[in-house]
């Protein structure tokens, strides 16, 4: 008897809150609850008047429709500030969105706006649709009224300036990541993708800033330190990028690029035992490609053993049939160029993908550029160069121990 009291009162007092919401706020999806708190009260009431005792699963079910499930809901209201409309609207929006109608999905998400025009989540779901469609103009401005409505979320105002950028709206981006960062120094990804937007920018002195204010607080981040090295190498400060490129192949020895680019500046300033060193280490990475052995057999010219630059290039060739015509427009390859094997003619494409991303093939480029001027240098100027280098270290370190 006490447990059916107890139960009455819990069940009444549940359908009559949930009752008063749903006049509150005028919103006919609270006929949903109180639909299945009616059916489970009807069902124990049924129970009463036949005076028949119920089996355990029919008392968990009455339990579940008339207590249990509605005081989820009405506990989840009043805990995450969210109203169950807004939940319930998400949910099929997110379940339409699964099934792949999206057409279906924004029409409870604009059912839901058009009701709560302040639903945070209601404008954030449909900027990630938005986002999902590529349809980037619509995302930003639904990512905006999101922050407009919770500007505490940095992952939404980090999402926007992803957004802003892939919109052509980079001094946009660039700001509210600034902003983001005065809050919050050390978030990785804010920095990341401002030092990136300001790289493919051009704007590589901040992008250097940036890389090197997020290196307080993630000294030991390889991304960070090949990061400046590309950027040092955009500016042609070669010496520190060579720097930043050794600290991220001490980080992470067995990836390629790294190692690549420092063998790229060693050619440039004529140490060709450090470039062949580092062209050699950079074959040992997990991602090593065709560029290697290409600046191996450059190295190889340089040095007047043809028989091993032809072998690199080969190699080269085989590994990146495209290559071949590259080869054969470069002068430095003059005395070889004949021992180079052709591809056969039904090799259309290069049988390797380069993985290698935008930002990281334009730096790659741009050192390839001088190697090609550095390698039309005869063996007196490398020399020169190399004794030159070879006088700045002892200079520098004739001041070190002073």
């Amino acid at each position: 008897m006490v447990e059916k009291i107890i139960f009455n009162l819990l069940a009444f007092a549940i359908f009559i809150i949930t009752f008063g919401r749903f006049i509150r706020k005028n919103d006919t999806s609270y006929v949903y609850i109180l639909g299945i708190e009616f059916i489970g009260i009807v069902i124990n009431f049924i129970e009463l008047l036949s005076g028949t005792r119920l089996n355990i699963f029919f008392k968990i079910v009455i339990y579940l429709l008339s207590i249990i499930i509605p005081g989820i809901i009405l506990l989840i209201e009043h805990y995450k500030k969210v109203d169950f409309p807004e939940m319930l609207n998400i949910t099929l929006a997110k379940i339409a969105l699964k099934s792949g109608n999206t057409e279906k999905a924004k029409g409870y998400l604009f059912k839901l706006i058009n009701k709560y025009p302040e639903s945070y989540m209601g404008h954030k779901t449909l900027a990630e649709l938005y986002e999902q469609e590529g349809k980037y103009a619509l995302a930003v401005d639904e990512y905006i009224r999101t922050t407009e409505i919770n500007n505490k979320d940095i992952r939404i105002n980090l999402n926007l300036a992803k957004l802003l950028n892939k919109a052509e709206r980079p001094d946009d981006a660039i700001s509210m990541l600034q902003e983001i960062l005065k809050k919050k120094p050390e978030y990785y990804d804010a920095s990341n993708l401002l030092g990136e937007i300001l790289y493919s920018n051009e704007r590589y002195k901040e992008a250097i800033n940036v890389y090197m204010n997020a290196l307080r607080y993630h000294p030991g981040d390889y991304d960070l330190y090949y990061n400046l090295g590309m950027v040092c190498t955009m500016v042609n400060d070669f010496q520190r990028a060579k720097e930043f490129y050794k600290k991220a192949a001490e980080i992470n020895s067995l990836l390629y690029n790294a190692k690549l680019s420092i063998g790229q500046i060693a050619l440039i300033e004529g140490d060709l035992d450090e470039a062949e060193r580092y062209f050699k280490e950079s074959l040992k990475g997990e991602d090593s490609e065709a560029g290697s052995y290409y600046y191996l057999a450059q190295v190889a010219i340089l040095k007047g053993d043809k028989e091993k630059a032809t072998n690199y290039m080969n190699i080269a060739v085989e590994l990146e049939p495209n290559m071949y015509k590259k080869v054969q427009k470069e002068n430095v390859f003059t005395p070889i160029k004949a021992e180079i094997k052709k591809p056969e003619k039904e090799v259309r494409e290069e049988r390797r993908k380069n993985k290698m991303k935008l930002k990281e093939k334009k730096a790659i480029n741009h050192l390839s550029k001088i190697c090609t001027l550095s390698a039309s240098l005869n063996n007196e100027d490398i020399a020169m160069m190399k004794k030159i280098r070879e006088n700045e270290r002892n200079r520098d370190d004739f001041q070190r121990s002073k």
